[in-house]
């Protein structure tokens, strides 16, 4: 099989399967290697990036999906009379942003940080498909850990989270020093 012809291999599994694909999964089908997977992908993703494609080719961590691109979403939601337009308030991102940061982590430890309950807000991550179960915690009543799915990558245009911004120790002080002052007003 040439170049093209396992470009055109990789396409069709991109398309049929729909979901991020492993890229084991495609190594393993096309007998192909990492590296050569990693070319062929970049030669893909290069040739759907040109504005003549209304579909992109989105890395995520070792997993590659093919997806519409984003100037497109409001024909299709023309088309499929039903916009799906999740609203993140500051309590979802918040409740999200300290998922996301300190995963893999318990409904607890995330009230502990918020200061408040957190039932509605992880509930509405995980129906809006950026939250989801990692697993449970082996201490006593074997709590829920939660963390961050493909989709929230995919939503905030990272490939890993290693891509996250990075909160500086100034700034992390001046959060902690707020914290504070509210914990006192509070009082």
């Amino acid at each position: 099989m040439d170049n093209s012809e396992k470009k055109a291999a990789l396409e069709a599994i991109l398309f049929t399967i729909g979901d991020a694909v492993e890229e084991e999964r495609m190594v393993a089908a096309l007998s192909i290697t990492i590296e050569e997977l990693g070319m062929l992908m970049s030669e893909l993703i290069a040739e759907y990036n040109d504005d003549s494609h209304g579909i992109m080719i989105n890395r995520i961590g070792t997993k590659y999906q093919m997806c519409t691109k984003i100037s497109h979403y409001e024909t299709l939601i023309k088309l499929c009379h039903v916009p799906q337009k999740h609203v993140l308030t500051d309590t979802l991102l918040e409740t999200l942003s300290i998922i996301a940061y300190k995963q893999p982590i318990t409904r607890m430890e995330v009230e502990a940080i918020r200061g408040v309950r957190c039932d509605y807000a992880i509930n509405t991550l995980i129906d809006y498909h950026l939250v989801c179960e990692l697993g449970r915690l082996d201490a006593p009543g074997r709590p829920i850990l939660f963390g961050t799915t493909d989709d929230f990558l995919r939503s905030f245009g990272v490939s890993s989270l290693e891509e996250l911004p990075v909160i500086s120790t100034e700034k992390m002080e001046e959060f902690r020093e707020e914290a504070e002052e509210e914990a006192v007003i509070g009082v």
